[in-house]
């Protein structure tokens, strides 16, 4: 999950090709948007450059537009079918800086480990700090009861990619009611 755009940050760009590299030297395939475009298209070529299997997932409309040439990308007839997929092929989750978009997909991601319906481990590669204010409103959400412990604690965050793939790997899943008050 990230941006296809490059974002102002030149460090965005480069987190995502260390991470893309890190995934393909680890044996580990990425899955992701499609995009040959911004973050996604960063990530996809650096895994790529590295030997890295990379899945592209996309919409026609999209496919079109910003599709990566370099990949047979699976087309799918929706962004709702596009998560399913997501969900379908992959083992873990990580979110790069990006906009609405990679929110929608971190939140879808922790929502469905939160009621059960996966649980696949997520995280955020918190590239200079680009997510500093959204934990910081993860953390009075769960102040506002709102949010479980648990379930804000499920989110695994690093600012280096091997240390947050290495997380990961070991994040058990949460099996708590998403109820404060059940």
């Amino acid at each position: 999950m990230c941006g296809s755009n490059d974002g102002r940050n030149p460090a965005y760009v480069n987190a995502a090709a260390r991470l893309g590299e890190c995934l393909a030297r680890r044996r580990i395939k990425v899955v992701y948007g499609g995009a040959q475009v911004g973050l996604m298209g960063a990530l996809a070529d650096a895994a790529l450059a590295a030997g890295g299997e990379v899945a592209g997932i996309i919409t026609p409309d999209l496919a079109g537009r910003v599709g990566h040439r370099r990949l047979h990308l699976e087309e799918v007839a929706s962004m709702h079918e596009r998560k399913r997929r997501f969900s379908a092929l992959a083992d873990a989750y990580i979110a790069l800086p990006g906009g609405f978009g990679t929110l929608d997909e971190l939140f879808e991601a922790l929502t469905w480990n939160q009621l059960g319906i996966h649980d696949k481990p997520t995280g955020l590669l918190n590239v200079d700090g680009y997510f500093d204010p959204l934990l910081a409103f993860l953390r009075h959400a769960e102040d506002e009861r709102f949010v479980r412990t648990e379930h804000r604690a499920m989110l695994v965050v690093d600012y280096l990619p091997g240390p947050l793939i290495d997380a990961l790997g070991v994040q058990p899943p949460v099996a708590v009611d998403k109820r404060l008050n059940p």
